[in-house]
C-alpha cells in the first residue's frame, strides 16, 4: 500500500492550516496591542461623546408621542352594494405600503394643518432660524408680499408636521400605526387622531369622487351603447327583410318547408316503389304462359277484390268437380269437358279483371312517379333557397351577435350605473380606526438610555477610527520588529528612559587630580551607579553584540550616531564606554562630534584642549586625555573655541587615521561619539576609521522616514552597522506594543534588577 501520495497531500494542507492559525493569532495579537496602546485615547473620546450626549439630553426639551392604529380591512363591507364599480383589487403588501405613503403625503398633512390651525401654533410655525429670519427681514425690506409669507409659513408647518409624523406597518399585518410627536401630550394625541381621521375621510372622498366620475362616464357610455344596440337591432331587421328571412317558432320558414318537403319526398318515393312493385307483379301474372298462374297469382289488391275472389272460388269449385269427374268418368267425358270450359271462361274473366287492375296499377304508378318527381324538384328548389338563406345567415349572425353584444354591454353598464348611484349615497372605505390615540403618560424623547447608548456607540466608533488614524500617523519606532522590518537592521537593545539622580557625593576640588572626570548624578553615570538596572542590562546587550562582532573580525572601533540631535547617542556612547571600562577592558571614549561636542560639555566642561590640538600637533595625547578614576575610562574631549566649517575634512584626514591607528595599539575598545547623520555629513567621512556603527534611535519620537532617509544617504555606514538601539523607551508603555510584561516581570526582580 502506497502511503506517500497521501502524505504529500496531507502535509501541504496541514501547513496551510498552521499558517492560517498563526495568521489569526497574529491578527488577534495585533488587535489586542492596538487596543492596549490606544485604550486611553478611545476612553477619552467615549467620555467626550457621553458628555455631549448628556448635554444634548439636558438641552433638548421633552417630547411626547401618541399612537393611533387603523386597519386596512381585506373583508370589504358589501352592505348596500353588490360589487364595486372600480373593481375589487386584492389587498397585498404593496397595497398596504402604498397606504402608508398616502398617510405620509402632503394631502393628509394639509388637511390636518387646516383643521387644527397648526400654522398658528408656534411649535410648528415658529422661528425657522437665524438665517431664515434674516432672509425674511430682507424680503420685507424689499417689499415681499403677504402671500409669500403665508406660503413660507405653510411650507415650514408642513415640513415640521412630516418630521414629527411616523407611520409604520405592524409586521406583515394590515394594521398601520400612526404616531405623532409633540411637546404637549394632549396635542400629540389630538394630531395623531386627526391624521387617522383625515386619512379615512380622504379615502371616502377619493372613492366618492372616483365613483362620481365613473357614474358620469357610465351615463355617457350607456347612451352611446343604447344607440349602438338600437342601430344593430335595426340592421338585423332590415337584413332579414332584404333577404326574405322569416322565422316561425324559432325556425326559419325555408328550413321548415325543406323539412316538410323531405318528408313528402320520402313518402312519394315509398309510394312509387309500392306502386311499381304492384304493377310489376301483376304484369308478371298477366304475361305468364301458365293458365293456372292467372288463378293462383295474386297481388295485394286481388285479395281485396270481390270479383276476383268470387271467380276464384267458382274456379276452384269447378276444378274440384272436374277432377272428380275426370277421375270417375275419364277426362274426355262431356261433363268434365263442360267443367273445363266453364273453368276457361272463369280464367278469362279473372284475366280481364287482372288487366283492369293492371291498368289501375299503371295509373297509380304514373301518379306516384309524377308526385315523386314533383316533390324532388320542390326539394331541389328548397335546398337552393336554403343555401342562399344560409349564406345570408352568416352575415345575419354577425349582425345578431353585434346586436346582442351591444345589448349585453348596455345592460351591464346600466347595472353598474345603478350600483354607482347607490355608492354615491353610501360610500364605504376599507380603512377603519381600531385604536384611538390616547394621551401619553411619559415623554418618548429624549431617552437618557438611548442617548447614552448612541453617544457611547458613536464615541466608540469615532474613538476606534481616530485611534486607528492616530496609530497609523504614529510613524515612529517602538518595537524591534518595526526596526528590523523598515530598516532591515538588527535591533540590539532597547534602553529605557532614565532620569538624573541628584544628591550623589562629588569629590571636592582639592581631592581631584588634573583632567579627572568627576562622576555626578547625571545620566552619563547611570551605568556606574545602577549596575542592576534595566538600562545597564540593555547596555550589556550592546557590549555582547560588540564582542561577537569583534570575534568575527569586525574590529573594536565603535562609533555611535543618530539621525537627529538630542536622541541620546552621547549618553549611550558614554554608558557603553563606562561598561567596557568597568569590565576591565582598556577603553577610550572620543568626542567625535566636532560641530556640537555635547559629550565634552557634559563630562569635562572645564577642558581647554582636545582632539583638534592633538591632530594639529599642538599637544600630545597624554596632555589632553581625561580619566574617570572609578572605572579607569579615558576620555578624549573635543574643545571647539569657535565654529569650525571643515570638521568633515578633519575626520577624514590622515592625522585622524594615524591617531586612531595609534589608539588601536593602546586600547581594547575605542568608542567614538559622532555627530548626527541628517544635519551634517561628518559621519559619512568616518567609514575608514570606524569598524562598526551603533545607530541610536529615540523611541516613540524619531520619525521612520527621517531614519530611513539618513541611513540611505550613508550606504557605507549601513554595511558596517553593528545594530540599532532604541533609546528613551517608556517601559510602562512597552506592553502596548506587543512586549507584554517583559520589562516589568517579577522574575527579573529576583536577580536584583531595578527599573
Amino acid at each position: 500500500m502506497n502511503v506517500l501520495p497521501n502524505l504529500d497531500r496531507v502535509v501541504p494542507v496541514a501547513r496551510a492550516a498552521a499558517e492560517q492559525v498563526a495568521s489569526s493569532a497574529e491578527m488577534l495579537a495585533s488587535l489586542s496591542g492596538f487596543v492596549h496602546r490606544q485604550y486611553r485615547f478611545i476612553l477619552a473620546v467615549i467620555a467626550i461623546s457621553l458628555c455631549l450626549g448628556v448635554g444634548y439630553f439636558v438641552a433638548t426639551p421633552s417630547t411626547y408621542t401618541a399612537t393611533a392604529s387603523l386597519i386596512i380591512d381585506s373583508r370589504k363591507n358589501q352592505l348596500f352594494q353588490q360589487q364595486s364599480v372600480l373593481g375589487d383589487i386584492p389587498i397585498d403588501s404593496a397595497s398596504v405600503e402604498s397606504q402608508v405613503q398616502i398617510i405620509k403625503s402632503e394631502t393628509i398633512a394639509s388637511a390636518v394643518i387646516r383643521d387644527l390651525h397648526l400654522t398658528e401654533d408656534p411649535e410648528f410655525a415658529g422661528s425657522p432660524g437665524l438665517i431664515a429670519t434674516v432672509s425674511g427681514w430682507i424680503g420685507e425690506l424689499f417689499g415681499s408680499d403677504r402671500s409669500r409669507s403665508e406660503f413660507d409659513r405653510l411650507r415650514r408647518t408642513t415640513e415640521s408636521f412630516a418630521n414629527r409624523l411616523t407611520v409604520r406597518r405592524v409586521g406583515l399585518t394590515y394594521i398601520i400605526e400612526i404616531g405623532f410627536r409633540s411637546l404637549s401630550p394632549d396635542r400629540a394625541a389630538q394630531i395623531a387622531n386627526a391624521a387617522s381621521d383625515a386619512y379615512v375621510v380622504d379615502q371616502l372622498d377619493a372613492k366618492y369622487k372616483a365613483t362620481k366620475r365613473a357614474s358620469s362616464w357610465l351615463q355617457d357610455r350607456i347612451k352611446e351603447l343604447q344607440e349602438q344596440a338600437s342601430a344593430a337591432e335595426r340592421a338585423v331587421v332590415t337584413f332579414k327583410a332584404q333577404n326574405n328571412i322569416v322565422e316561425s317558432g324559432g325556425r326559419l320558414m325555408n328550413e321548415q318547408q325543406l323539412a316538410e318537403l323531405n318528408s313528402q319526398l320520402v313518402v312519394a318515393k315509398a309510394q312509387f316503389a309500392e306502386a311499381k312493385a304492384r304493377f310489376d307483379r301483376i304484369q308478371t301474372v298477366i304475361l305468364a304462359d301458365n293458365p293456372d298462374s292467372t288463378v293462383d297469382g295474386t297481388v295485394t289488391d286481388t285479395l281485396n277484390n270481390q270479383v276476383v275472389s268470387k271467380l276464384r272460388s267458382q274456379y276452384l269449385d269447378l276444378a274440384t268437380r272436374e277432377a272428380d269427374w275426370s277421375a270417375r268418368y275419364g277426362r274426355n267425358h262431356l261433363a268434365a269437358v263442360n267443367l273445363r270450359n266453364q273453368m276457361q271462361g272463369i280464367r278469362s274473366s279473372i284475366m280481364d279483371e287482372l288487366r283492369r287492375l293492371a291498368e289501375s296499377y299503371k295509373s297509380d304508378l304514373e301518379i306516384a312517379t309524377q308526385r315523386a318527381a314533383s316533390t324532388e324538384k320542390q326539394v331541389e328548389q328548397a335546398v337552393s333557397a336554403s343555401r342562399t338563406t344560409n349564406e345570408a345567415q352568416v352575415a345575419l349572425r354577425d349582425l345578431e351577435s353585434k346586436s346582442q353584444s351591444y345589448r349585453a354591454l348596455h345592460d351591464n353598464f346600466l347595472q353598474r350605473y345603478m350600483e354607482s348611484v347607490q355608492q354615491q349615497s353610501f360610500p364605504i372605505t376599507e380603512a377603519r380606526v381600531i385604536t384611538q390615540a390616547a394621551r401619553p403618560l411619559k415623554p418618548s424623547a429624549p431617552r437618557l438610555s438611548l442617548v447614552l447608548s448612541i453617544a457611547g456607540a458613536t464615541g466608540l466608533l469615532f474613538g476606534f477610527g481616530l485611534a486607528r488614524l492616530r496609530d497609523l500617523s504614529d510613524r515612529v519606532f517602538r518595537t524591534t520588529d518595526e526596526v528590523e522590518t523598515q530598516l532591515q537592521a538588527h535591533c540590539i537593545a532597547i534602553l529605557p528612559r532614565i532620569e538624573p539622580q541628584p544628591g550623589l557625593p562629588v569629590p571636592s576640588i582639592a581631592q581631584r587630580t588634573p583632567r579627572q572626570v568627576v562622576p555626578d548624578g547625571g545620566l552619563y553615570w547611570h551605568v556606574v551607579h545602577n549596575p542592576f538596572s534595566s538600562f545597564t542590562e540593555s547596555v550589556r546587550a550592546i557590549k555582547v553584540a560588540a564582542d561577537i562582532a569583534a570575534r568575527n573580525g569586525a574590529g573594536r572601533v565603535i562609533g555611535f550616531t543618530s539621525s537627529l540631535p538630542n536622541e541620546g547617542k552621547s549618553t549611550v556612547a558614554a554608558a557603553f564606554a563606562e561598561l567596557l571600562a568597568q569590565s576591565g577592558a582598556r577603553t577610550i571614549l572620543i568626542d567625535g562630534d566636532l560641530r556640537n561636542p555635547s559629550l565634552t560639555r557634559g563630562l569635562m566642561p572645564s577642558a581647554e584642549f582636545g582632539v583638534l590640538e592633538v591632530l594639529a600637533g599642538k599637544r600630545d595625547l597624554g596632555q589632553v586625555l581625561w580619566r574617570e578614576p572609578e572605572t579607569g575610562l579615558d576620555v578624549l574631549p573635543a574643545v571647539i573655541p569657535s565654529r569650525h566649517a571643515q570638521t568633515s575634512e578633519v575626520l577624514a584626514s590622515s592625522a585622524m587615521r594615524n591617531l586612531v591607528d595609534d589608539l588601536r595599539k593602546r586600547y581594547d575598545y575605542i568608542v567614538v561619539d559622532l555627530s548626527p547623520l541628517a544635519p551634517v555629513v561628518d559621519v559619512r567621512t568616518t567609514t575608514k576609521l570606524i569598524d562598526s556603527y551603533v545607530f541610536v534611535v529615540e523611541w516613540g519620537r524619531t520619525k521612520t522616514d527621517v531614519v530611513q532617509h539618513a541611513m540611505n544617504s550613508a550606504r557605507h555606514l549601513r554595511e558596517q552597522l553593528l545594530g540599532v538601539v532604541l533609546n528613551k523607551a517608556e517601559l510602562s508603555m512597552m506592553s502596548r506594543y506587543g512586549y507584554g510584561g517583559y520589562y516589568r516581570n517579577d522574575y527579573y526582580h529576583r536577580y536584583g534588577y531595578s527599573e
